[in-house]
């Protein structure tokens, strides 16, 4: 299984007065058009999730839309309070498992994508940087669990030339 963990595109500022609920902080709309040209170069190389788990806040909601809209299979998204800031691994893992697909998108938020990505991987939290609009692919050749996986890639905005 290809498990592909994205952290949200570029978001309004924290604490921006115009959104005193920070669940419905939106991606400005240069980060909307950045995050896509992230998407539609990677797409280019064989990103193609089957399907997308998102936390539900906007944020995080909006970059997974962009990943549906410029992927060949526009797969399906699915909110999930798992991936919320505190975001619960083994509730997650226990999802994946249960979805019967071979490659799957987790969308969510700093330092939880770090923290999820190391515990993947087996190694310390905080070992892996994770900038906004940053995606990691993970194989599991065994079973979905802590320190199985293999990393495949782990590219950012910058790396990419966008």
């Amino acid at each position: 299984m290809l498990l592909y963990i994205a952290r949200h595109a570029w978001a309004g500022e924290y604490g921006d007065p115009r959104w005193p609920d920070d669940s419905l902080r939106p991606l400005t709309p240069e980060g909307i058009e950045r995050y896509t040209r992230v998407i539609q170069a990677l797409a280019e190389r064989g990103f193609e999730p089957e399907l997308i788990a998102s936390s539900p806040l906007v944020r995080c909601r909006q970059t997974a839309d962009i990943i549906s809209q410029h992927t060949e299979r526009s797969p399906e998204i699915i909110e999930l309070d798992e991936l919320a800031p505190g975001a619960q691994l083994l509730p997650l893992l226990e999802f994946t498992q249960d979805q019967g697909v071979d490659s799957i998108c987790w969308c969510g938020h700093a330092p939880d994508v770090s923290e999820l990505v190391a515990l993947l991987l087996g190694m310390s939290a905080g070992a892996v940087r994770f900038p906004k609009g940053a995606i990691t692919a993970l194989r599991f050749d065994g079973p979905l669990e802590i320190g199985g996986a293999e990393l495949v890639w782990h590219v950012s905005a910058k790396v990419l030339g966008v």
